[in-house]
């Protein structure tokens, strides 16, 4: 695998990368978390190219300008809400990260930076979601090389830890 994968305890909106991936609900017209922040710092354009979009199913993914932000992209992935794991919550998961970076690949971007999809309000259980979404993007950079960075952004100190526990 040529693709370099990272883990870093930051403020998504703000990680240099030509992609960042939104944990959007359905809508896409913005939320709590990691979306909300993505939405504020964009700027109000980034509401009005999701609205053109009209939503987005669960497991599936969606691009669009990041306007303010200092990537060129918002990938908004919408995530399963947590179920107890018998709602084919990790097949939905696992589509996420194949979307989000099928999407980065096709748009010509060389790196990307995920937020952990699922774990905030949707209550997908942490220690369940890292181990999936590092294999997700590993089998991926396998296959596709030319994405040269993926940078996941933890959110607090444990987080980081499942993350670099994963990554070892």
């Amino acid at each position: 695998m040529t693709g370099k994968i990272e883990v870093l305890q930051a403020d998504i909106t703000r990680v240099a990368v030509d992609a960042i991936v939104n944990a959007a609900n359905s809508t896409l017209l913005g939320g709590g978390g990691v979306d909300g922040a993505i939405h504020r710092a964009a700027g109000p354009q980034l509401l009005e190219a999701c609205r053109q979009l009209g939503g987005c199913p669960t497991g599936q993914a969606r691009i669009t300008a990041a306007f303010a932000l200092p990537a060129r992209f918002v990938i908004h992935a919408v995530g399963p809400v947590w179920q107890g794991g018998g709602a084919k919550e990790s097949d939905l998961l696992a589509s996420c990260y194949d979307q989000a970076l099928a999407l980065a690949r096709a748009n010509g971007c060389q790196s990307i930076a995920f937020p952990a999809i699922s774990c905030g309000v949707y209550g997908y259980p942490a220690e369940l979601a890292v181990p999936l979404a590092v294999a997700r993007v590993s089998a991926f950079l396998a296959r596709h090389p030319e994405l040269g960075r993926v940078v996941f952004t933890a959110f607090d100190d444990r987080m980081l830890d499942l993350y670099r526990r994963e990554l070892k």
